[in-house]
């Protein structure tokens, strides 16, 4: 007889298996990290050059390729999310699966409205250049949104990942400790360097490989 907490992990089911959220990670993990060097190098840091990416239409086309892969980046995620939940099945925490799944759903939503304002300044390009006030804005909303709401999400959802993986011990030790490591920084470290956010996406490739590599081990068991 099959025992329940044993069922997430049934191998004849293609839903379940650890791969489908191996694979969705890593897709979200290649998505958000081009779409971020993106930006990062496109746009210019000091604030008072809002506008020069609008005018420069190389720069322009690569915010843009950047803002078309986020939806993509979300996509995966919850793809990634929902399997993960599945691998983990009856032994999850409702407390944890909760704040699991709620800091996820904010951390995608908050990166879609961000890209949403950028793409809107983008648009707005075709019936002429935003003023000062406007680009000002623009640029202000969506850096808050990115680097302080959804990265305190995003690190909220390490936290979480890290003490389900621990209690469940469905990843690799020294995956924990990155984990720990990666929500600390994306608390406090964010308004330090924006290539702090890369550590996120960095952490779930890490995260995702190690299902897989799990995954084929388990495989290969009789």
């Amino acid at each position: 007889m099959e025992v329940a907490g044993q069922a997430a992990l049934r191998p004849g089911s293609p839903l379940r298996t650890p791969r489908a959220a191996a694979v969705a990670g890593i897709i979200f993990s290649v998505l958000l990290i081009s779409a971020l060097v993106l930006l990062e190098i496109s746009v210019p840091a000091h604030p008072r050059d809002p506008g020069r990416w609008l005018t420069d239409s190389g720069r322009r086309t690569a915010v843009a390729v950047a803002l078309n892969l986020v939806p993509f980046a979300g996509i995966a995620f919850l793809w990634f999310i929902g399997v993960l939940r599945d691998r983990i099945g009856e032994r999850e925490d409702r407390f944890f699966a909760t704040v699991f799944l709620g800091s996820g759903l904010l951390f995608v939503a908050m990166m879609f409205v961000a890209a949403a304002v950028g793409g809107g300044l983008i648009a707005g390009v075709s019936s002429g250049t935003p003023g000062a006030g406007t680009l000002a804005l623009g640029r202000n909303v969506t850096s808050i949104l990115l680097n302080v709401y959804a990265m305190r999400m995003a690190a909220v959802f390490t936290l979480t990942a890290v003490t389900i993986a621990r209690r469940t011990a469905i990843v690799s030790r020294w995956l924990t400790v990155a984990g720990l490591v990666t929500a600390l920084l994306l608390l406090v470290g964010v308004g330090i360097s924006a290539w702090v956010e890369l550590l996120f996406p960095a952490w779930i490739l890490a995260l995702s490989v190690d299902v897989l590599v799990a995954g084929r081990k388990a495989e290969r068991l009789p």
